[in-house]
């Protein structure tokens, strides 16, 4: 059984788009692949640990800067992870320019290395600059490139050049980790009750800039009260801004911790799916694509280049207004309020383009087949 060694920044029981595509390649190829996980910790200390059977090598954080982790220990793990797994085949997620730096140095000529290109480095502009030709070496060394949607492959400079490398493999979502069990039913069936006269709006990411939450709160300011808003999402650098921008507002619910059930019965109470990000960051939205499968529809902002127009087709799944546009955002969801029969459709539309385009079933399959490929 050839091996496979996938190195993300981080992995499960870490939650986000990227640790979830690096935990659906995990599951995608059990059973073909032997599959060994290299990342970093949550905290300072290396920890080698164990998960459903694949082990996981992770790095003690010594330092973030540009808020990228960087561990002493990692050019250390790195080799001794190669040299005694000696892998077939690389998977990188990228954007992690200090593993991939130390990755380049150590690789073997005849490892397979593919570099699953997640999004390009867009804030820190500093840090893009100084990494620019780097990251070229590294897709020059890649045996193949994954893009999640074509949107971003044709939106990006680093991977323009590179294009016959590229294979666009979108993004997916696990049917299994979206069940509702009776704890989600039940929960649901008392959100619905608590706001039975309520337009139910729900938008899952962490609390960032780029997830444009701020935006959402801005335009919740110019709705009725119909509306109550719910953001599930870990604490971050905007968390304190979207609060005041809110204030006293008891229709705009911030939800932290939530469990993948909890989370789940959020989703089927809802009537609107609000995903307000902003910047190419937002490289797909698989938070996006998990509501979207609730046959809700979306609201999302344009963004050239990004797959979140890929996931959410405007006029069709969902409504798609002016970057930042405060305004258009707020009719959005008045005109989806004022229209049931639209808003079932639209809805209904949405579940039917996730099921035909983003189910981890279409995944796995197009992974193997790159796999096999090179």
């Amino acid at each position: 059984m050839k091996k496979v060694l996938q190195i993300s920044k981080y992995y499960y029981p870490e939650v986000g788009g990227i640790e979830r595509m690096a935990s659906a390649i995990t599951k995608a190829v059990q059973g073909k692949y032997e599959m060994k996980i290299l990342c970093f910790a949550s905290d300072s200390k290396d920890v080698s640990d164990n998960y459903d059977g694949i082990e996981i090598v992770r790095a003690g954080i010594t330092r973030k800067v540009f808020s990228q982790p960087i561990a002493f220990s990692y050019i250390r793990l790195v080799k001794k992870v190669i040299n005694e797994y000696q892998p077939d085949y690389i998977i990188i997620h990228e954007p992690n320019p200090f593993a991939s730096f130390f990755l380049l140095n150590c690789i073997r000529d005849k490892c397979i290395l593919i570099v699953y290109w997640h999004s390009d480095i867009i804030r820190q502009k500093r840090l893009e600059v100084i990494l620019r030709n780097y990251y070229y070496r590294l897709l020059e060394r890649a045996d193949a490139i994954i893009a999640t949607s074509f949107n971003y492959l044709q939106g990006s400079d680093y991977l323009q050049k590179y294009k016959s490398k590229c294979s666009v493999i979108p993004n997916c979502i696990d049917e299994e980790l979206l069940c509702l069990n009776k704890e989600s039913k039940e929960l649901a069936d008392r959100i619905r009750e608590k706001y039975r006269n309520k337009i139910i709006c729900v938008g899952v990411g962490r609390m960032v800039p780029y997830k444009g939450f701020e935006f959402l709160a801005e335009a919740s300011k110019l709705v009725d009260d119909r509306f109550v808003f719910f953001v599930i999402g870990r604490k971050g650098d905007s968390t304190d801004r979207i609060k005041s921008i809110v204030g006293s507002q008891e229709n705009f619910v911030l939800l932290e911790n939530l469990s993948d059930w909890e989370r789940n019965a959020y989703f089927a109470a809802s009537d609107i799916i609000t995903f307000p990000s902003i910047t190419k960051n937002e490289a797909f939205g698989i938070g996006l694509a998990e509501g979207m499968y609730f046959g809700k529809p979306a609201i999302t902002f344009e963004i050239p280049g990004s797959g979140v127009g890929y996931v959410n087709k405007n006029g069709v799944s969902g409504i798609e207004v002016d970057n930042r546009d405060v305004k258009a955002y707020s009719d959005a969801l008045l005109k989806l309020a004022d229209d049931d029969k639209l808003r079932m459709t639209m809805g209904n539309a949405a579940r039917e383009r996730i099921v035909k385009k983003f189910l981890f079933s279409k995944f796995k399959e197009s992974l193997l087949d790159l796999l096999e490929q090179i």
